[in-house]
């Protein structure tokens, strides 16, 4: 059965209340608040049909209403309106990402993160990008001392691998960079999981006379073809814990623990990512994992270049503030995709 106009907006102000105070919703509220042409006991009528056709839960007896999962589920498809930011918001994002461009792209996830938190008072979920997909940029070589010099290697996504290696006293500083350019220009451009272990065995081979010296530079790389564990930068982690709705321990702990455990969050962020605007919202039992399924999660993908490379999200309790969510997602990739 499809709702009524009336249904629709007694619906929406059931949740926009909801979202604010937290607390069950009544008949009088909403003819105080939001339909004012409308009685009190109309308004009872229609929330009884909406608690009858699944759309809202009445708690207690003596309570008023708040949305079941159905209910938050058809306003966020069908009543939802993006929320613009203030000013002020805006300013805070563009000033966050101004200068970035000189940073390194794990630096700018960690800030995106904590970020996102701070604006929604949500926990915010970036999967970072696959680093075999990334592109080999360039390879470093940084004397130190005499005897010891900075490796650095460094992916078109912003991965930076560094180790301390040993330079033998033989090694002239134009020789050194003569061997960094020909890695370099063998190496350019090559996604990580192209720089196969044949690759690596035709540069040990062609730079034969400096095999010993390289060999930790080889190993850097080799290092970096079995790395592929994608990491999940988290911002605001208690942020979620203070809502009132996990105020029972063993919720909290549930979460908690699941903070800890990376590649599960990785499984709640890897799912295909479709929606309006490109944005997917999860929730409740919509999300996979059962330490979630009281939560709600806002997310869709961010690019580097012209390259989708991860996914980006903010996790609260169902009763979110979707609108303001979405909006803010939608400033902050626009932002992460101009660097």
């Amino acid at each position: 059965m499809s709702l009524s106009a009336r249904k629709k907006e007694i619906l929406r102000a059931v949740v926009v209340d909801y979202v604010k105070a937290a607390q069950p919703v009544g008949s009088r509220t909403i003819a105080r608040r939001y339909l004012v042409g409308l009685s009190p006991a109309t308004i009872r009528n229609e929330m009884a049909d909406l608690e009858e056709m699944g759309y809202l839960i009445q708690p207690h007896t003596s309570a008023g209403r708040i949305p079941s999962q159905k209910g938050y589920r058809f306003y966020v498809d069908e009543l939802m309106e993006v929320t613009d930011l203030e000013e002020e918001e805006i300013g805070t994002i563009r000033k966050a990402f101004t200068d970035r461009k000189l940073r390194e792209i794990e630096e700018i996830i960690k800030d995106t993160s904590q970020l996102l938190s701070s604006l929604t008072n949500y926990t915010s979920l970036i999967l970072g990008p696959r680093l075999r997909k990334s592109a080999f940029k360039k390879l470093q070589i940084m004397p130190i001392d005499m005897q010891r010099g900075l490796l650095v290697l460094v992916t078109d996504t912003g991965f930076v691998k560094n180790k301390i290696i040993n330079l033998p006293q033989s090694l002239s500083l134009d020789e050194l960079n003569r061997i960094v350019s020909y890695l370099n220009s063998k190496l350019r451009g090559l996604t990580v999981d192209k720089i196969t272990a044949q690759l690596i065995r035709e540069l040990r081979r062609d730079l034969y006379y400096h095999v010993k010296f390289l060999e930790e530079t080889f190993t850097l790389l080799e290092e970096s073809l079995a790395e592929d564990e994608r990491r999940v930068f988290l911002g605001g982690t208690t942020n979620i814990l203070n809502q009132p709705e996990f105020g029972n321990i063993e919720k909290v702990k549930a979460l908690l623990t699941l903070f800890e455990q990376h590649s599960l969050l990785a499984t709640l962020l890897t799912r295909p990512v479709v929606g309006v605007d490109g944005v997917v919202i999860k929730i409740g039992k919509e999300n996979v994992l059962e330490e979630v399924q009281e939560c709600s999660l806002v997310m869709t993908t961010y690019c580097l270049g012209k390259e989708v490379v991860g996914t980006i999200g903010l996790l609260g309790p169902t009763r979110m503030e979707y609108s303001k969510a979405v909006a803010v997602l939608q400033h902050v990739v626009d932002s992460l995709q101009q660097l």
